[in-house]
């Protein structure tokens, strides 16, 4: 670990960036080029390292989710980095050598992985031995194309049915941008369907081009493609939860601070203003304790009942508990932090809100779960990490003789 340390020594590295500082253009991009071969040979010993925790486990699910907390990455992406790792380590070593020589980077050589992982270990190592020579200091796009092309050369009678295994990989995914937007993907869907999906989509959105619209062609086909999700052009209307978190003194527009869109994050008082201030939002009472700036209660008027214990914590929560995962609370299983059939109690005090995959992986081998008095959430992993995770305050905590600001 030391001399892994020392190719990172912080004096070292300001040296550098010291230097960078008086390079001219040339020079410039010949650092970026070294800069860029030295994270690809540390990727490779991450790439190891990964690949050696996952066989200590025996490949089991919380791998994943540990590494994720580790590494500070989405579950999604510590879960490829963990596949890779094991492929790359066991398959297509040409691939990881080249990883070592600095002539390929990690999304690359994942790429490589992804396209060889319904092959038998045979033909990926061919693979890796045609691949050698043509993928060396090519983009992830040049890389994954050829790395495609190679796996339905060896393996053609098998083109079909890694398609079909394609196929049945599809999923629906939902990904925060910037403040306020989001993108919502079919990932691994049918091509014929995707194709006639947009298609419809385009054709309706050129319908709307006329006199007096504003939007361009790309707003309109983003816009069709909601509303028809929405039930808003052809279909029955429907009504979906979404928790918006504001200040009274925001929405009454006495102060511009930040509200916060579950699941997304905060977004600006505009913004949030505009989205409450719709024909289906629902407005509701949170009262909150001004000293901390935590939910102590729930108005009842809603659109929807529910179970109050089981809103209470939703609403305090926002968000799935373990630190990283962002499934809004709604979406998540209420859990015990400590087991019913261990003496959990069914209480405010007790109970968190878990996605089912973090629901799940309370179960695992080595994995604790404790909740302090203040709402703190402690998460130990199987290596000793201990990861804390606190509901965020609805606002900033105030003196108890706050008052509104002057309009």
């Amino acid at each position: 670990m030391a001399l892994l340390e020392s190719l990172t020594d912080p004096e070292v590295l300001a040296a550098v960036n010291d230097a960078a500082n008086r390079l001219d253009d040339k020079d410039s991009v010949a650092l970026a080029q070294a800069a860029s071969a030295g994270i690809a040979r540390l990727e490779a010993v991450r790439f190891r390292a990964l690949a050696q925790l996952n066989r200590h486990r025996e490949g089991v699910r919380s791998v994943a989710q540990e590494v994720a907390l580790a590494l500070s990455v989405t579950d999604n992406h510590a879960g490829a980095m963990v596949a890779a790792a094991d492929a790359l380590t066991t398959r297509p070593p040409r691939t990881l050598h080249l990883m070592d020589e600095g002539k390929l980077a990690g999304f690359s050589a994942m790429k490589v992985a992804s396209a060889t992982v319904w092959l038998s270990d045979e033909d990926a190592r061919a693979v890796d031995a045609l691949l050698e020579g043509r993928i060396a200091k090519k983009n992830p796009d040049q890389v994954r194309k050829a790395a495609n092309h190679a796996a339905n050369t060896i393996d053609p009678d098998g083109a079909g049915k890694r398609a079909e295994q394609h196929r049945e990989g599809r999923r629906l995914t939902m990904r925060h941008g910037e403040t306020g937007v989001a993108s919502l993907e079919v990932e691994d869907g049918p091509v014929e369907k995707v194709a006639a999906a947009y298609q419809r989509i385009d054709r309706e959105a050129r319908a709307l081009r006329g006199a007096g619209e504003t939007r361009t062609l790309d707003q309109l086909r983003a816009d069709v493609a909601l509303d028809l999700l929405l039930g808003g052009q052809g279909g029955v209307s429907e009504r979906s939860e979404v928790f918006l978190y504001m200040d009274l003194f925001t929405y009454l527009g006495l102060n511009d601070d930040p509200a916060e869109l579950a699941g997304h994050g905060t977004i600006p008082a505009a913004l949030a203003r505009h989205i409450a201030s719709g024909e289906n939002s629902v407005l509701r009472r949170i009262v909150t304790d001004p000293l901390s700036g935590q939910v102590l209660d729930l108005g009842r008027d809603r659109y929807r009942p529910t179970a109050g214990l089981a809103e209470f914590v939703r609403v305090r929560d926002r968000e799935c508990r373990r630190p990283g995962c962002h499934r809004p609370a709604q979406a998540c299983d209420l859990d015990h932090a400590v087991p019913w059939q261990h003496g959990g109690h069914t209480a405010d005090t007790e109970l968190v809100d878990l996605c089912r995959r973090d629901h799940r992986l309370k179960d695992e081998p080595g994995w604790t779960y404790h909740l302090s008095s203040d709402g703190t959430l402690t998460i130990t992993t199987p290596t000793g990490q201990r990861h804390d995770s606190t509901p965020p305050p609805l606002h900033e905590p105030r003196p108890t003789n706050d008052e509104p600001p002057p309009c």
